[in-house]
């Protein structure tokens, strides 16, 4: 068993890929809206017909109310990525829990509803993750992580992690965020052309 398969066994709650024989790819974006970002990627996905799911930062939503319903009325989907962008394994249960209901919250007051969640860092401990499966939400995890936002890494880099492990179903990790934003704008523009004979969906469970 593979250090990924191994992962996925421990945590089998959680969601890491989509099932399908379909040439479908799942793309999500982590951090945003941000007003530098974000609109690019909207505006890049429009023009490839794709859709996609944005994992929200609750003060970000706060910040950028516009941008936000701008991400729904395009058609993607909605994610909780906490209010602050906790580090669960930094943070006690009752907080975490607290800072995730909060950037729900927002959610909610912009009329839209949202199932989906993704710890920031791919962190929450055990205690965390129950608690936040008990509030009916998924924890959607992901199949490739692009690591647009490391410094070591470059542009071709991150693209090359996608294109290594890409298959039907894989769920995609960007970042609509400042220090990932040269990396992600190339690996996100390659992906979309390298899999024009896929399907770019938004997660909806």
């Amino acid at each position: 068993m593979n250090s990924n398969a191994f992962i996925k066994w421990i945590f089998p709650k959680r969601v890491w890929n989509i099932s399908t024989e379909k040439k479908e790819l799942f793309l999500t974006f982590d951090d945003g809206p941000i007003p530098e970002v974000t609109p690019w990627v909207l505006e890049t996905l429009r023009n490839h017909k794709a859709k996609a799911t944005f994992f929200c930062i609750g003060d970000n939503i706060r910040k950028h109310p516009e941008l936000f319903k701008q991400i729904i009325a395009e058609g993607h989907a909605i994610g909780n990525h906490t209010f602050h962008h906790s580090n669960g394994w930094k943070s006690s249960t009752k907080s975490y829990i607290k800072d995730v209901k909060r950037c729900q919250e927002v959610i909610k007051s912009k009329y839209t509803e949202s199932n989906l969640f993704r710890p920031p860092y791919g962190k929450c401990t055990s205690a965390q993750a129950k608690a936040i499966l008990e509030q009916n939400q998924e924890i959607i995890m992901w199949s490739i992580i692009s690591k647009d936002y490391k410094a070591g890494l470059s542009k071709e880099q991150c693209y090359q992690r996608i294109k290594s492990q890409a298959q039907p179903g894989s769920i995609v990790v960007f970042h609509d965020s400042l220090k990932a934003e040269t990396n992600m704008k190339f690996a996100l523009e390659k992906t979309l052309e390298t899999y024009k004979d896929y399907e770019f969906k938004k997660i909806e469970l």
